[in-house]
């Protein structure tokens, strides 16, 4: 099967060829930096990894886009009054900024929730209340990250306060837009100053205000503005179609060390392109590896300038794009919920069995972890890798973090070197070779866009169901039942492929058939915005264009809001009945 093919020979090669040593020698090296994305301290790490590659002789590039950052400041939290004390804090990237000045107000608590899972804490904004809260401080449960100060627009609050579940503070982002903002996209931060303290202090809070009102004072500094970054592209080119190739990437900056968040995804970047350089003449395709500034303090900007930059050759070239985020940290041992696009389910569990022995499981991508080629079209798999296994996670009494393993040193000052675990890292940089290896030089890309449409369908289903009679899907399932059989003739026809070389010119035809594929699934089942921008920064449904149904069997049905809800899946329905008559109707032709 073309979603299992692999070469034993060059898979043995280049993976015996993978070592510690220059991984472990850069984990050192960041080990003393502090990468703030633009700050002195990223830049010596860009010499770092560029120093090396120049030692091997790996072609590559180190670009300086200007983008918008914001790093937070100091912030203080203070109660008034006779018994008044002071409290630790943090602010956030894009929160409003009182410049130092105190800020005044009646504390008042709005019930909220910690984040059950890496989808819950990366997910859409959470109501946190509602009604006047004018010159009020607001103060609720949850990880202060992505946009839930915006619930409290309209409101009049002058402040919000997050308690975080443990006893580190998460440093985190707020702003919704994803990378620099357009002028479509001006908006996305909150209308007010946000907070983050810890949960022992912030119980204190609470139980101050449950024996009577609380009155705070609190002040922030954030420096928000247009600064360049450094992206790191190393280029080895494949020794047959050259002009197809993989995008491998994850991001250089971090919350102070960040060793398990992300320099060891840096270090497996570094460890890939060194060894993928010395066997260059095994690769048929060819690999970019890039290094992006601005995830942590630009809302993934470098990643997305680069979606933008080279939006064309992406779109014409690009077979899939690779992140490479947390890899190697201590404790884990499982790949659980491995986020993978429906098409490639069947490699990637190959890939881990294979490697590791172990049988994974995956989800849907999630709208982060510069996954900024969505709307480009663009099949993704894997960004985070291995986890901590859920027994060890409630033993440990750990709540859900987004990145290192599983450890709740993320984003905190506690993700240094110890995070970082030998055994862990080699055995997860083999993953990633391998599945970059099998989709380098697979005649055949080992993707398998049925199981794609067939997940369209499942989702048009339920929102079928959702819906009831009051909106007909019939034709989005038609046509997804139309290119499936489209499907099955193409696919059975690129068996006989699978032993030519990736140059011949029927595998690079039925290979760029796929390439168009994807962009149109992939742009359709995952973004709203349009082929060249981006959606925000919030949990993207599936067919988000359709995902309103859910909502047209609760509300009257003569409503405004049911009158509008029926336009909005015409109008959705429309886009995506087109790409799926058009994949189908390209796919003919190329087979004629």
């Amino acid at each position: 099967m073309r979603t299992t093919w692999h070469d034993p020979e060059t898979e043995e090669l280049i993976l015996r060829d993978i070592t510690l040593d220059e991984p472990w020698a850069l984990l050192e090296r960041f080990s003393t930096l502090v990468r703030l994305s633009g700050s002195a301290d990223e830049a010596a790490a860009v010499e770092y990894i560029s120093s090396r590659l120049s030692a091997w002789g790996v072609p590559h590039a180190v670009h300086w886009p200007t983008c918008l950052i914001s790093l937070p400041g100091p912030a203080t939290l203070r109660t008034l009054g006779e018994d008044g004390r002071e409290f630790r804090v943090k602010t956030l990237s894009f929160s409003p900024s009182t410049d130092g000045r105190e800020v005044e107000g009646d504390l008042v608590y709005l019930p909220g929730s910690q984040a059950s899972g890496l989808d819950d804490l990366l997910g859409a904004s959470r109501a946190i209340g509602a009604g006047d809260l004018r010159g009020k401080v607001v103060i609720t449960e949850g990880i202060g990250i992505a946009a839930r100060g915006l619930d409290l627009e309209r409101a009049g609050a002058v402040g919000a306060i997050f308690i975080n579940p443990g006893e580190r503070i998460h440093e985190g982002i707020t702003t919704t837009i994803w990378g620099s903002p357009d002028l479509y996209r001006r908006g996305g931060v909150p209308p007010v100053p946000v907070l983050a303290i810890n949960r022992p202090d912030g119980e204190a809070l609470l139980q101050a205000l449950r024996r009577g009102p609380v009155r705070v004072a609190f002040a922030n500094q954030v420096d928000t503005g247009w600064r360049p970054i450094p992206v790191i592209v190393a280029e080895i080119a494949g020794s047959q179609a050259a002009d197809e190739f993989v995008l491998f990437h994850g991001h250089l900056d971090s919350w102070h060390v960040g060793i398990g968040d992300n320099a060891t995804g840096d270090a497996t970047l570094l460890e890939i392109a060194r060894v993928f350089h010395q066997h260059r003449d095994r690769l048929k395709r060819t690999i970019r590896i890039a290094w992006w500034s601005g995830h942590s303090h630009g809302r993934y900007a470098g990643s997305t300038w680069y979606a933008d930059t080279f939006a064309q050759d992406l779109s014409e070239n690009c077979v899939a794009h690779i992140n490479c985020d947390s890899p190697g940290c201590r404790w884990a041992m499982e790949y659980r919920d491995v986020a993978w696009m429906a098409e490639a389910a069947d490699l990637c569990r190959a890939v881990i069995r294979d490697v590791t022995g172990q049988e994974a499981s995956g989800a849907r991508p999630l709208r982060a972890g510069d996954c900024s080629f969505n709307n480009l079209g663009i099949s993704t798999y894997f960004m985070l890798s291995s986890t901590m296994p859920e027994a060890l996670v409630r033993e440990k009494g750990y709540y859900a973090v987004g990145g290192c393993g599983g450890n709740i040193a993320w984003h905190t000052e506690d993700d240094t070197l110890e995070i970082a675990d030998r055994d862990n890292l080699l055995r997860d940089m083999r993953v990633y070779a391998t599945v970059l290896l099998r989709t380098l030089n697979a005649p055949i890309y080992p993707l398998d866009y049925r199981a794609t449409v067939r997940e369209m369908e499942s989702h048009l289903r339920r929102y079928q169901a959702a819906a009831g009679d009051r909106f007909d899907f019939s034709p989005s399932l038609q046509a997804a039942q139309s290119l499936v059989q489209t499907l099955d003739r193409f696919y059975a026809a690129t068996e006989a492929l699978m032993d030519r070389e990736v140059d011949d010119p029927l595998v690079r035809r039925a290979n760029a058939a796929q390439r168009m594929l994807a962009r149109y699934l992939v742009s359709v089942g995952y973004s709203e915005e349009g082929r060249f921008r981006q959606d925000p920064a919030r949990a993207i449904p599936p067919l988000p264009e359709l995902a309103p149904a859910t909502e047209l069997g609760q509300v009257s049905p003569e409503s405004d809001r049911a009158h509008m809800l029926r336009i909005h899946l015409t109008r959705g329905q429309n886009r995506l009945v087109w790409c799926l008559r058009q994949a189908g109707r390209r796919l003919a032709a190329i087979m004629e």
